[in-house]
């Protein structure tokens, strides 16, 4: 049920510039109801003409803003962000910019961390609350369709992150009635048709891997698998605000759905280089490299993961650690040989998936076994049985890491 609501709602909805158990209130108040320092905007009216969405004027100011955004250079970002909402306090655009780089900080967790949660969830309910008014005022304005369907749709899939349930069944409920009605901007601009992009391909892919949800889709909108990678083509070349958000879902789905590594390697490797120091980006082209045999590139790459790391950067978290880690040790290893800096970076990887409780990660299983291959192949029969222990305790009966471990250890049962 969390894949259908995190895919389903949380995806398939039209994403702005973002596009990974505290309970929180879904009250649109929340701005007003927690200490967020300078959150607090200027009460000064001001007149917008036109859709700020598609204000050319806008988006030129707004282009390295969010491009640092990507970056992760965060406090640069929010600054052009806020700048924005003291001239627009009435629209709901600098509080979605504002909450999509709350998010932006939580992506490099695998969603794990709730720091920003609260930040996040009230940028987004004033993003809703600026919206509803615009959309109580004129019914057919498909612009503040866009921001509720989008901020609820946010809304939605950290709720789902978060197991609150009730919670992300009435956004997710919201965003999909909103986005229907934002599809009618979808001529207007590439930033209206992201939603329906994902929702297309979307649709299809979970009708095609999860049977047991076939009857709930029956209640969803038809989707159409080619169209939507189509339109999510279009969007990544053409859309502004949509556009790198584009590109990440396209680099996800080539390499994870599609199985197109080639395709999904070329948007991971222009990702890299527009954003060198996100650091989801770069673990993502890293393990792509690494997948791929090209071994010299995944180790440059997992280099300048950890040292961005030890520099204690902004999104470098445990979970690029673990990427990186495993990746030069398993080149070590395998390329040069080197067994000795090898067993180091295989103790850094599994130290970093503990620190991100992912245990049960292929990369903390691997690299217990490739310890316990390598203290085999250096006569520590003693020291391999401890690790091919830790490996038959930790992965499936089924999985060939788990017959190596039994193999080994009923081979070596006088073994102590």
């Amino acid at each position: 049920m969390k894949k259908f609501l995190y895919i389903a709602f949380g995806l398939l909805l039209p994403v702005m510039a973002t596009a990974q158990t505290q309970e929180t209130t879904g009250d649109t108040t929340a701005m007003r109801q927690i200490n967020i320092g300078t959150v607090d905007v200027i009460p000064a009216a001001v007149k917008v003409k036109g859709m700020l969405l598609l204000n050319k004027e806008v988006q030129y100011e707004l282009e390295g803003a969010v491009d640092n955004m990507y970056n992760f250079k965060y406090e640069r970002a929010e600054k052009q962000f806020k700048s924005l909402r003291r001239r627009y306090p009435e629209h709901p655009l600098p509080y979605f910019l504002m909450g999509l780089s709350q998010w932006w900080k939580i992506v490099p967790t695998n969603i794990q961390t709730k720091k920003y949660d609260d930040l996040f969830f009230a940028y987004m309910d004033t993003t809703i609350q600026k919206a509803e008014e615009l959309y109580d005022k004129n019914e057919n304005n498909t612009e503040a369709a866009f921001f509720l369907a989008a901020a609820n749709g946010f809304s939605a899939r950290l709720h789902s992150e978060r197991s609150n349930w009730r919670k992300a069944t009435v956004h997710s409920k919201r965003a999909i009635e909103y986005m229907e009605i934002a599809k009618a901007g979808n001529g207007l601009s590439p930033e209206f048709l992201f939603g329906e992009a994902l929702f297309n391909y979307y649709a299809i892919w979970i009708h095609e891997n999860y049977k047991m949800l076939r009857p709930v889709l029956a209640f969803f909108p038809d989707g159409d698998k080619r169209l939507g990678l189509k339109q999510l083509r279009h969007v990544s070349n053409s859309g502004f605000y949509t556009g790198t958000e584009a590109k990440f879902f396209l680099m996800k789905i080539y390499a994870n759905e599609e199985g197109n590594l080639d395709e999904s390697m070329k948007i991971a490797q222009s990702l890299a280089t527009k954003y060198p120091d996100n650091a989801y980006f770069q673990r993502f082209y890293a393990r792509l490299l690494f997948v791929q045999g090209h071994f010299s590139m995944a180790e440059r790459v997992s280099l300048d993961i950890l040292h961005k790391l030890e520099q204690k950067m902004p999104g470098y978290e445990a979970v690029s650690g673990r990427y990186a880690s495993y990746i030069l040790a398993y080149v070590n290893q395998n390329k040069y040989r080197d067994l000795e800096k090898a067993k180091q970076y295989y103790q850094e990887s599994i130290m970093y998936a503990e620190m991100s409780n992912e245990r049960d990660s292929g990369y903390f299983i691997n690299s217990y076994l490739n310890l316990a291959r390598i203290s085999d192949q250096q006569k520590d029969k003693s020291k391999a049985k401890r690790y091919y222990t830790i490996v038959i305790n930790s992965s499936e009966k089924k999985s060939a890491a788990f017959k190596e471990a039994r193999n080994f250890l009923k081979a070596n049962k006088k073994v102590k």
